[in-house]
This record gives structure tokens, C-alpha cells and sequence, in this order.
């Protein structure tokens, strides 16, 4: 019984809840820098280029082929246009993720920034404080 109580309060804690919502967001952010680099980033960069598209761009490492059986065998390609979209997309997140990273960093340097109030002091020098200021009185 033990042993599910654990769970039930790792499962509840709030650092857990804060990462799968982190997972399914980074999710979504996933798909928009794949559609962005994949419709936005990478048609112009294959304009310059010549109007070729990198996700064409494959080596053929066998042809075509028919089998034993008579069925047509597609050909063995290495898609290494695929992987420049995928190198692309990763520097864009990188990208993203450090500039929110820093300006978190510098919101924190801010906070830091402000000087804490000094603490109070104690009520006895508090009291001490009080009793030399009467007798200060007393004798002027």
C-alpha cells in the first residue's frame, strides 16, 4: 500500500503535471517548426537554388527492381535531402529555445538585481535603542 501512496504523490506534485504539459506543448511547437521550415524556410532556399526541393534530394543506392515473385521492388534510396529539412528544423528550435532561455536568465538577473530590505533588528536591540534614546532625553 505503501508503494502506491508514493506514487499517487509523485504523480499529483506539481513538477509532474508542469512537464507533461511542457511534453504536450513542445509537441505542438514541434509541428509548427516542421511546417515552417518545411513550407516557409526551405521553398525559397530551393528557389535560389534552382527551384529543387530538398526533400528530393536522394541518392539512389539501388534501382527499381522486379523479384522473384514478379513484383515491382521500389528503389533503395538514400534521403539525404529529409535530413538537411531535419538539420534545418533543429537549429530553429535550438534557436528558439535559447532565446527564451536567455531572456528568462535575464528576468531572473533582474530579480536579483533589486537588494533584499535589511532585516529587522532584534527586539532587544530594538529595546536597547529605545532605552538609551529616553535616557538621552533625561539628561538634556
Amino acid at each position: 500500500m505503501g508503494f502506491l501512496k508514493e506514487f499517487k504523490e509523485f504523480a499529483v506534485k506539481g513538477n509532474v503535471i508542469d512537464l507533461a504539459v511542457a511534453v504536450i506543448i513542445g509537441g505542438a511547437f514541434g509541428k509548427i517548426v516542421a511546417s515552417f521550415v518545411k513550407d516557409i524556410v526551405m521553398p525559397p532556399i530551393g528557389v535560389m537554388l534552382g527551384g529543387m526541393s530538398f526533400t528530393d534530394l536522394a541518392i539512389v543506392l539501388k534501382e527499381s527492381s522486379v523479384g522473384p515473385a514478379g513484383e515491382e521492388q521500389g528503389p533503395v534510396l538514400l534521403t539525404y535531402g529529409i535530413f538537411i529539412q531535419n538539420v534545418v528544423d533543429f537549429i530553429i528550435v535550438a534557436f528558439v529555445i535559447f532565446i527564451a532561455i536567455k531572456g528568462v536568465n535575464s528576468m531572473k538577473k533582474k530579480e536579483e538585481a533589486k537588494p533584499a530590505p535589511p532585516p529587522a533588528p532584534p527586539k532587544s536591540e530594538v529595546l536597547l535603542e529605545e532605552i538609551r534614546d529616553l535616557l538621552k532625553k533625561d539628561q538634556a
